[in-house]
Order: C-alpha cells, then structure tokens, then sequence
C-alpha cells in the first residue's frame, strides 16, 4: 500500500467547496499518517489532463456538493477507467435525489416522514398562497424544508408557522428549482456511518447530534461549539441495532459502496425515521464519520487505505 499513488479529489465549485477542502485536508493528513502517498488534487478544468497525465492508482472522492455525491466525477473517473473510492455514479444519483432515496426506503418498508416534492414553477403557475395552503393541510406544522437535491442542509429550515412558510420557501429555493417538504418528527436525531469490509457493510456506532438552536443547519454544522454530539448516541440497545440495521439497508437498497452515511431520527414512541443518506460523508474537524470511528476504535486513515485497497482491487 505504500507506494500507491493516491489523490484525493476536494474543493470543486459548489456552495459546499470550503466543507469540501477541509474534508479534504483532514483525509489527506490521515492517510499520510497511514503511510499512503497522498496529492491533494482540486477538481478543477484541469482535472481531465491530470488524470491522463498523472494517472494515479486510486482516487479518493472528498467532493461534496453535486460535483461529489450526484455522480458527475464519478462518470468522469469511470470514462478514464480511474479507480476510484465510494460509490458509483448511478448509485450517486440515486442517494443524492433526497426524494428517490425517500421513495426507496418505503417501498422496502422502512419508515420515512411523509413528503411532497414541488418544483418552483408549480408555486407560479397555481399560485403560491394555495399551494402552500395544501401543503400545511397534507404535512401539518411544524413542516421540514429543504431542496430536494444537496447536502450540509444548505436550505433546510423548520417552519413552524404557517406565515413564516413563504420566506421559508423562497430560502429553499435559493439552493434548488424543487422542493422538498416533509412531515416534521421531533426526536433524537442520529447520523450512522457505514464502511465496507471484507465481511460486507458494517454500521458504526451511531452519533446522536444536539444542535445548540434545536435544528442541524449549515451554521451547527460546521461551528464549534454550536452541536453537541454525544458519541455513541443514548440509545438503548433496542434502538441503536435498529438504527445500524437501517444504515446497512440504506446503504444495500441504493447499491452504495464503500462507505455511507445515513441520517435519521428515532421518535419518543421508538419508531425509527430515515431521513436521507449521503453517499460522500464529511471528513472535517466536526463532521460525523470521524467521530463513529473514534467510538469504534479505528483510525480515518487505516479505514480509507482499507477502502483504497478494495478501489484498487476492484480495477484488477
């Protein structure tokens, strides 16, 4: 593993290129630390020719955003035949699209809150006043908001009176044409990382976020100080085999490989929500994976060169 020529791919162009960079910086140092060669490669218009010119053994895709998690840099690293970390570009789509993966979840029978999805032509077209209307009447108050597409609940609000839905609404939509709106659940929420092994994919212990305002928004992300995070999550043992059940479903329903990270909340009358997955977790100083490692007793860096090893595998 030593003289493998690694890069990990961060940065790109969307709302989340800084989250991106310090993901990965912080995966890089860890890999160096492992032993790996590691270049930390930006994605960039010049990608193309340096993976043709400086064709690595395996990348690793530290990408958040669409670039990253809908499966655009995964298509171009399957054209150039790169092994690559993570899933792959159909699987990509599939998690990326909030309501697909939402829509997945409960045809296999796992619950879900219950949803609508808008697109911002629709509140033109009808008008806006009765087609917010409807939608309070269908999911009640409080109401999550968030785009249907993106990460690092970028957009995402609670609202949790019916004159706050319109300017709820138009923040939404800065992030995206379409919306989604669920039914809110109040609970303990958790984040439940899954990493690919020789024995298939395994949960990690569950994290349970305790965002200082109440609600995990881009700002309680990635602010110390601002979440608590109580690792593992208070579960009882009822609860936390059912949330680890649920991320390795996630993860098996949508064909995602390697490693994920499913969102989730567990109501007061024990019932067990999927919220959403991500398919390129965050790997900064307050991100989530790191901490499930920690619990585990693993290190980010020996469970990415494991990853690695498996890329590179797979190309063989």
């Amino acid at each position: 593993m030593s003289d493998l020529a690694v890069a990990v791919l961060s940065g790109g162009l969307s709302h989340e290129r800084e989250v991106s960079l310090r993901s990965g910086r912080r995966l890089s140092a860890a890999l160096r630390t492992a032993g790996l060669t590691v270049e930390e490669w930006d994605a960039d218009s010049a990608l193309l020719d340096r993976l043709r010119e400086h064709r690595p053994d395996a990348v690793v895709v530290a990408l958040h955003g669409v670039e990253g998690e809908g499966g655009a840099v995964q298509t171009v690293l399957e054209m150039l035949d790169v092994p690559y970390v993570g899933s792959d570009s159909h699987a990509c789509r599939r998690a990326w699209d909030k309501p697909t993966a939402k829509t997945e979840m409960a045809r296999a029978g796992i619950a879900t809150p219950d949803w609508v999805v808008l697109p911002h032509s629709t509140f033109r077209e009808l008008g806006a006043q009765p087609v917010l209307n409807a939608m309070v009447d269908r999911l009640g108050l409080p109401m999550m908001l968030k785009p249907e597409q993106g990460g690092s609940a970028l957009g995402a609000q609670v609202v949790r009176d019916a004159a706050e839905l319109p300017a709820a609404m138009v923040g939404c939509l800065a992030y995206g044409e379409t919306v989604l709106a669920e039914r809110f659940v109040q609970g303990v929420e958790v984040a439940v990382a899954v990493v690919e092994g020789s024995d298939g994919p395994v949960a990690l212990p569950a994290v349970e976020i305790d965002p200082e305002g109440g609600i995990y928004d881009y700002t309680a992300r990635y602010t110390a100080g601002l979440t608590t995070f109580h690792r593992p999550a208070r579960l009882d043992d009822r609860a936390a085999a059912v949330v680890a059940d649920l991320a390795v479903a996630a993860h098996r329903l949508l064909g995602l490989r390697d490693v994920s990270r499913t969102d989730a909340i567990v109501a007061p009358d024990g019932t067990v929500y999927f919220l959403e997955v991500n398919s390129s977790p965050g790997l900064t100083e307050t991100s989530l994976l790191p901490m499930a490692a920690e619990v585990a007793g693993r290190s980010l860096g020996d469970i990415y060169a494991g990853l690695i090893e498996r890329a590179v595998a797979r190309s063989q």
